[in-house]
């Protein structure tokens, strides 16, 4: 914190340093931008004296008031990462925990001594106690966090009190440690975009091999001088295709009586979006809000004001036919169920739901097996569905001719996407298990039955019995292992029933969307499942009901089945890096990349339209140019893009200065506009 500060006696001088360090810890578990930075720099500078002698003055209120606002805001993001701590990490954190209980819970796992009073130190096989009893910040690389972009370093090399990630290798040195420096640097000015803590100056440190850059000393204090990072080349995308970007808008916009939650402050966020020249947003149109309390019974008041609020700001729209549960997945922060009258049905027949080998049912969308047996009041899954459309279609008929709305997203799944529920959190599943398949409610059995006696082998009319739980990995079954039973003939002849019911049921639902929506473009939503993508058997794909082990193409019958009905594959992993799993995620032999290019080729390959959709929020550069290498790749001979992209979602963040600022330059990318910052 590059500031002047009045020559204080040692015992001051060290309190300021304490106080500076911790305010660098608590930056770094939090946030990266350019305003925690500043934050972080008010209150260290509540710890320092005037040049008088007297207390520094009171700071204006409104100043105070945004203070408070991102304080607010550090600590909603503070309780997301124990959230993912606690769920994905296996931490055992207390419901209020804080900072200190997270870096303590690191330590522990790193082999380190916590006292109670908050003292750390190696255990003796690791280095002898700190003198004095001082306590040591001690950090893991095991905290599965993404890394974001490292805002404007502060002059000479003094830390600004941020870390680029959470993700730390400590480095021991005479009184500070010196974290592991991101591999991009995305600032457009800085001398030293990693952050080093101030520490006492006790010993010159130059020779230390550890340390890339130089040790100065300014007031007697030691500064860590780090050499610039070299910056990640971007192309230039200056007169590509022009891309529309739309924006997904948050998923409780309408309430359970189908009423606009906030009008007012949705309408300032839109036109926020408009002056960034977004080409429209993504509206979901929930069947649990729309046909609630009785069959064919619509109420689609909400959606008709806010459509009339797009249609006056001059945005175009997407839908999304949501035919699913909302709540309960990554991501999802407001609770919309299916239809009252269904979950009656549900009640009575529990077997209209997915259900794992357990008899566990998932009351999160329709099994595919009722899509044509008669079990909704004397309609079938796939009459409710071309229904409820046809009365959207209906309803919003001018939206229709006058083309403001663009493009219908049909739900075929869980979360809207084209896939079994094979990976619920409510069943206990954790990223990177293989998850289980989902066959097992009467009607699918029955299915399956009819199948094997038709092939002439009754025996195979079962689901595998080795083929793991939720959370199992591929080498621990005998389904999915290296040479596993997934790849013999009961295999082969399951897998194959198995994807087949998910291409039957999108091939029937899109028939009768077509009807519905006769002029306008169609889309069904894929969900990339990268993980386990590098091992022969690919299990979570396939328990997901994409059959594409390593001699198996399994998006080939899909895109066909697209191209059948001219709809548009919305394919969600487009900002995934594989680099990124490797490191954070070892285990599960992850490859977005290698997923993306299959899916991609598979369907521009056939002719079929691509749209994308970011599967993680994002606000950072890097992210944003991955999207763009898969949205236009330049190397394509023949010129292939994306028909749009859709951004994942609307949120406070999105609105503040920094992360607005890259979201609208991306934005110009997309469409193919020049921007002056541009790093080559």
């Amino acid at each position: 914190m590059g500031m002047d500060v009045k020559e204080e006696d040692d015992d001051n001088r060290g309190k300021l340093i304490a106080a500076q360090m911790m305010v660098g810890m608590d930056g770094g578990m939090t946030s990266n931008s350019s305003n925690n930075q500043f934050q972080h720099h008010q209150q260290f500078q509540e710890h320092v004296s005037s040049p008088g002698g007297g207390t520094r003055m009171s700071r204006p209120l409104e100043e105070k008031e945004r203070t408070k606002l991102r304080e607010r805001h550090r600590r909603a993001i503070t309780a997301r990462i124990l959230a993912g701590l606690r769920r994905h990490g296996n931490y055992n954190l207390r419901v209020r925990a804080d900072i200190n209980d997270v870096i303590a819970a690191l330590a522990r796992e790193a082999g380190w001594v916590v006292l109670p009073d908050g003292t750390t130190f190696p255990s003796r096989s690791q280095g002898s106690r700190p003198a004095g009893g001082t306590s040591a910040a001690v950090t893991s690389s095991s905290s599965h966090l993404v890394s974001q972009p490292t805002p404007p370093g502060s002059l000479g090399g003094v830390s600004p009190g941020h870390r680029t990630s959470v993700e730390y290798n400590s480095c021991r040195m005479k009184g500070a440690f010196i974290p592991n420096p991101s591999p991009y640097d995305l600032s457009a000015s800085t001398q030293s975009q990693t952050p080093g803590m101030v520490g006492e100056g006790r010993e010159q440190t130059e020779s230390d091999p550890r340390v890339g850059g130089s040790m100065d000393t300014i007031n007697d204090k030691q500064i860590v001088d780090i050499p610039p990072i070299p910056k990640l080349p971007e192309q230039d995308f200056a007169g590509s295709p022009f891309i529309p970007v739309y924006v997904m808008l948050p998923l409780g916009a309408i309430n359970m009586k189908c009423e606009l939650v906030d009008p007012d402050g949705l309408l300032k966020q839109l036109k926020v979006l408009k002056s960034a020249n977004v080409d429209g947003v993504m509206v979901y149109c929930w069947w649990g809000i729309v046909e609630a309390h009785a069959p064919q019974e619509y109420n689609w008041n909400g959606y008709k004001r806010l459509f009339q609020m797009v249609h006056e700001l001059k945005l175009k729209l997407q839908v999304v036919m949501s035919f699913h549960e909302c709540g309960g997945n990554v991501g999802d922060d407001v609770c919309i169920p299916l239809p009252n009258w269904v979950a009656e049905i549900g009640r009575s027949n529990p077997d209209i739901f997915f259900t794992d080998r357990e008899g566990r049912h998932n009351p999160e969308c329709l099994s595919w097996g009722i899509d044509k047996e008669r079990v909704l009041r004397g309609r079938t899954a796939i009459e409710v569905y071309f229904d409820y459309m046809r009365s959207f279609r209906a309803e919003f008929d001018e939206f229709f001719v006058d083309g403001i709305i663009s493009m219908v997203e049909v739900g075929l799944g869980p979360c809207g996407e084209l896939r079994y529920p094979s990976c619920p959190v409510k069943h206990g599943w954790r990223y990177p298990g293989i998850g289980e398949f989902q066959c097992y409610d009467k009607y699918f059995l029955k299915s399956l039955k009819k199948t094997a006696e038709v092939r002439g082998h009754p025996f195979r009319a079962r689901g595998p019995d080795n083929a793991g739980s939720y959370n199992s990995q591929p080498h621990e079954t005998g389904f999915f292992c290296d040479g596993g039973e997934y790849d013999g003939y009961y295999g082969r002849f399951f897998l194959n029933w198995y994807a087949r019911i998910l291409v039957d049921h999108g091939d029937r639902v899109l028939s009768l969307a077509k009807l519905a929506f006769e002029g306008t473009r169609i889309a069904v939503k894929l969900l990339g499942i990268h993980w386990w993508y590098k091992t022969s058997s690919h299990a979570a794909e396939l328990t997901a009901g994409f059959y594409n082990p390593c001699n198996h193409d399994g998006y080939a019958a899909i895109v066909a089945m697209l191209k059948k009905h001219g709809a548009v594959l919305n394919f969600s992993c487009s900002e995934l890096w594989t680099v990124d799993q490797q490191v954070d995620f070892a285990e599960a032999h992850a490859d977005p990349e290698g997923l993306v290019w299959q899916v991609l080729n598979a369907a521009w390959d056939v002719g079929t339209p691509v749209a994308g959709e970011n599967a993680l929020p994002c606000y950072d550069r890097v992210t944003y140019n991955k999207i763009l290498d898969n949205a236009k790749p330049l190397s394509d001979p023949d010129g292939r893009h994306f028909l749009s992209f859709t951004y994942l979602r609307l949120s406070p963040l999105l609105m503040e200065r920094q992360a607005y600022m890259e979201f609208e330059r991306f934005v110009k990318r997309m469409h193919g506009d020049a921007v002056l910052d541009l790093q080559v």
